[in-house]
């Protein structure tokens, strides 16, 4: 009680509220947790053999257009060409999340308005383009791109082709948005450009945009000039990698420390940091220990937990999670809660504990596109709206654009969230050989009839064949062995054939071949 009073007097955190940041670097793959009071709440994976593009700046040229579409296709230099859709090559449409700010000497009402209609005349094919990629390549989709130019810094984002300037609709104090707002007006910005103040500006002083502001304009500066000289498609500007995007989105005043198993890697983040803040360079540390850095802060057991189809509640409800092609499904379930008598009061609490894991799971897994969340049947539609203003409120910390509509009739609670590149899921597992993507593979009994009824035909459809021979799993000649031997036996018997059977240790649970046992040739 004490410690905590003194904790409190000097503006320090108490034990268990920490916020950290833990890089795990090796040669394949870099991982970044960010955790607060030792519970993972975000999680980023990057792979050499897999960088991000998404943000990346190209100059590409128009393949071919696509009139019904409406959208056009711009080789980038990768091995499909991008998607761009004309309302996105139409210049200075800005971000849904902002709220835009006239600057003084805007010559945007004199400008001629552009419409889908003229993209057609402006990009013809064979023209070259700006470009940068919104949405990366996912399953056997192409990237997708927009010609609204931007580019992020720590508390700005730059907009080299659009004249309107905002703050993020995230910083929700009416002061500090007026306070924003007058330093966004002080800025001196070239003519036709303009930014955004970033959430991560909230509380930040006026010099630390100016300072940011002149990074970005010399960066742009530099594009600008390979622009001139560059031949399509070239790319203009890499994304940043994994180690300073965390730099750039996740070190906040509010972050402890930074701990990094990699000595380079941690004197790049101190240079990096120290042109921001020269004091947040001492919360950097270098990690030496033994013991593997994710298992000594415990994430590696929580980034498996996080990712099982099936996540536990505190109050023993749990949650179902399936992701398919088009739409992810959230399944909330009572479990083991039998809570207490009052059973509308049960199923509040486990819908409340569900929203708030929903919500970090979205951040863990990546997820993205149309999400249907099921949560259990509400009678009271106060207890409705509790729900769903209790899941907005922890789905702000997200750095995804996100769109919730309330619960419906049927008791569903749908959503969009911003999708930029795989989820965590699709990047780290590969589809079942076995069970081929079902979640399931069929039962032993089931797997004996097929095998049954496959003798039949052959031995019907070859009957000078005098012996066949069955290869399968091993598990499945257990079956047959044990509850099946005197079907078998009459099966030879009916036919006045021979049946032998010989384990393939490859062959997965479904998986068999009928061949003749003299000839070695396949049956079917």
């Amino acid at each position: 009680m004490i410690l905590d009073t003194i904790r409190g007097f000097l503006g320090l955190k108490k034990k268990g509220e920490e916020k950290e940041i833990v890089i795990s670097c090796e040669r394949l793959e870099r991982r970044v947790a960010f955790l607060e009071g030792g519970r993972l709440e975000e999680f980023s994976i990057e792979r050499e053999s897999d960088r991000q593009i998404s943000g990346s700046i190209y100059k590409g040229k128009v393949k071919n257009l696509e009139p019904g579409l409406k959208a056009m296709f711009v080789d980038i230099g990768l091995d499909k060409n991008a998607f761009l859709h004309y309302w996105d090559a139409i210049p200075a449409a800005l971000d849904d999340g902002i709220e835009t700010i006239e600057r003084a000497g805007s010559k945007r009402k004199n400008q001629k308005r552009i419409t889908a209609n003229d993209i057609p005349k402006i990009y013809p094919p064979g023209s070259e383009i700006i470009v940068q990629v919104t949405k990366g390549p996912i399953g056997t989709k192409g990237p997708r791109i927009t010609t609204n130019i931007s580019l992020a810094g720590r508390y700005l984002v730059l907009m080299p082709y659009s004249d309107q300037s905002g703050v993020s609709r995230k910083v929700e104090d009416p002061k500090e948005r007026q306070r924003l707002r007058h330093i966004l007006q002080e800025l001196e910005l070239p003519e036709g450009m303009g930014v955004i103040i970033r959430t991560a500006g909230e509380g930040q002083k006026a010099r630390f945009f100016v300072r940011d502001l002149h990074v970005l304009l010399e960066q742009w500066q530099r594009i600008a000039g390979d622009v001139e000289t560059a031949r399509a498609p070239k790319l203009l500007l890499a994304e940043p990698d994994l180690i300073e995007r965390t730099v750039r989105d996740f070190l906040t005043d509010d972050v402890d420390r930074i701990v990094v198993d990699d000595l380079e890697a941690t004197n790049r983040m101190k240079t990096l940091v120290g042109v921001i803040s020269q004091r947040s360079q001492r919360k950097i540390k270098h990690y030496t220990e033994a013991v593997p850095i994710f298992e000594r802060f415990n994430v590696d057991k929580q980034i498996d937990a996080a990712l099982r189809r099936q996540v536990w509640l505190p109050c023993g409800g749990y949650l179902v999670i399936d992701e398919t092609e088009a739409l992810v499904a959230i399944d909330v379930n009572t479990g083991r809660n039998k809570g207490s008598k009052d059973q509308d009061k049960t199923i509040l609490q486990t819908n409340l504990e569900a929203a708030e894991e929903i919500a970090r799971q979205l951040r863990l897994r990546n997820i993205g596109g149309l999400i249907v969340l099921d949560y259990i049947d509400m009678r009271n539609p106060r207890d409705q709206k509790q729900v769903l203003n209790f899941f907005k409120e922890h789905v702000k910390r997200d750095k995804a654009r996100t769109h919730i509509l309330p619960i419906s009739q049927l008791g569903l609670m749908e959503m969009t969230r911003q999708r930029v590149q795989e989820s965590i899921s699709r990047a780290v597992y590969m589809e079942c050989p076995s069970c081929k993507g079902k979640g399931i593979i069929k039962s032993p009994e089931t797997m004996s009839v097929e095998i049954q009824r496959a003798l039949t035909r052959v031995m019907r459809l070859h009957p000078g064949v005098r012996e066949v021979r069955v290869l399968l799993n091993a598990d499945v000649l257990e079956r047959l062995k044990k509850e099946d031997e005197e079907i078998l036996i009459d099966l030879e018997r009916k036919f006045q054939g021979r049946l032998s059977f010989r384990v393939n240790a490859k062959f997965h649970f479904e998986e068999f071949k009928l061949v003749n046992a003299l000839t070695e040739e396949e049956l079917s």
